[in-house]
């Protein structure tokens, strides 16, 4: 029953209604000028209905400004203690959020009018009461008709002084209370805003999900490669000492073509730039080889085709053994083929290797085939030589 007279969001949510009584004052103070123009004997009706008019055009533009609303929303979060999200500055204010701050404007400034009256009302009604119960006022609350306060009276005025601030403080933690619930509904996006920062959201998920695939692609390849090699240097290193020495070569290049992958993927967050088709030659080894045709293609499909390749290769070296034919040509369709026999043990671990390539292929309208034929691992990827953008 007391909890809102101890809490301390209640007297915060207090301030914010009275802020409104402040923004409130100057428009009271207009409107009583401009009565007490009205009412003066030798007044210029017509000049006086002109400067109404003026103020009234003047007074009806700040509900609508998007400052206003700004201002509005930092006061709501600090003092209502509620989340508002921020206006997108890039976006022009709709007039729909334009009519609801406005809404919001006006219903700041009538509580704040009645915050304020009750606050004026009681606080000298109760500080009046105290100090006559205390004796130190000589028959402040005394009538024409009533002759003195006694101490009886004394008393009934004490506990009204306590009630009406008691009743001031509940007022005050209802109307924050209604405040808090309408800022979001008043002070909150719209539709439009709403489904824009979806959008927004979704287009950062996609970017998320790009980088989780572009380092797949470019550390997995690289990791893929590095075992095979220091398993084939381990198995021989006894045996064929100048074998084992040429792979610990090839690991130590690939490690750090790996930290210059790794760059190269985390720039994507700053620039669309990337690796592409004429980027390849780092991908093959000893193990591959290679026909490429000297194909142009747009800087999209270019990157998406070098990232194609290397999870082929990838999974190439985790399907197959032995040499690996990588073949890009473009006939009429960019077409990318890359094989090798089937090993004699599978890779039965799963992956995102072939669903990447997939999707990838996929955003640009082309078409993907991968599995095991006749003894070779095949993929092959047919992209349009436009694509989708």
């Amino acid at each position: 029953m007391f909890r809102p007279l101890l809490r301390a969001i209640t007297y915060r949510r207090g301030v914010f209604l009275l802020l409104g009584a402040v923004i409130l004052l100057p428009y009271a103070m207009t409107a009583g000028l401009l009565a007490q123009m009205l009412t003066m004997p030798d007044s210029n009706l017509a000049g006086v209905l002109a400067t109404a008019a003026v103020a009234f055009a003047i007074a009806v533009v700040p509900p609508f400004l998007g400052g206003t609303r700004e201002l509005e929303i930092t006061a709501a979060r600090a003092l209502l203690g509620v989340r508002l999200p921020d206006h997108d500055r890039g976006r022009p204010m709709a007039l729909e959020t334009r009519l609801r701050s406005a809404v919001w404007f006006g219903l700041h400034l009538v509580s704040g009018a009645v915050v304020a009256t009750l606050v004026l009302i009681a606080v000298p009604l109760a500080l009046l009461a105290f100090t006559e119960r205390l004796g130190l006022t000589d028959g402040a609350l005394t009538g024409s008709d009533l002759g003195p306060v006694g101490a009886e009276d004394r008393w009934a005025w004490t506990g009204v002084g306590v009630a009406l601030l008691i009743g001031t403080v509940y007022a005050t933690a209802g109307l924050g209370s209604l405040a808090a619930t309408m800022a979001p509904v008043l002070l909150g996006p719209s539709a439009a805003e709403r489904v824009a920062a979806l959008e927004a959201q979704e287009r950062t998920l996609a970017e998320r999900n790009r980088l989780a695939r572009e380092l797949h692609d470019s550390v997995g390849h690289a990791l893929t490669a590095v075992t095979l090699q220091a398993g084939a240097a381990r198995t021989v290193f006894d045996s064929d000492p100048d074998f084992a020495r040429r792979a610990l070569g090839t690991i130590e290049d690939l490690g750090r073509t790996a930290l210059e992958e790794l760059d190269a993927v985390l720039g994507l967050l700053r620039d669309a730039d990337g690796p592409a088709l004429a980027d390849v030659g780092r991908l093959l080894t000893g193990d591959v080889d290679a026909r490429i045709d000297d194909v142009e293609v747009p800087g999209h499909i270019s990157r998406e085709a070098f990232r194609i390749v290397q999870e082929g290769l990838t999974n190439a070296a985790k399907h197959g053994t032995g040499r690996v034919t990588l073949r890009i040509a473009a006939p009429g369709a960019l077409v990318i083929e890359i094989t090798n026999a089937v090993g004699p043990t599978r890779a039965t671990s799963g992956g995102r290797g072939l669903a990447g390539m997939r999707e990838r292929v996929r955003l640009l309208g082309g078409s993907l085939t991968a599995g095991e034929e006749d003894g070779t691992w095949r993929v092959v990827a047919r992209l349009p030589r436009e694509g989708n953008e």
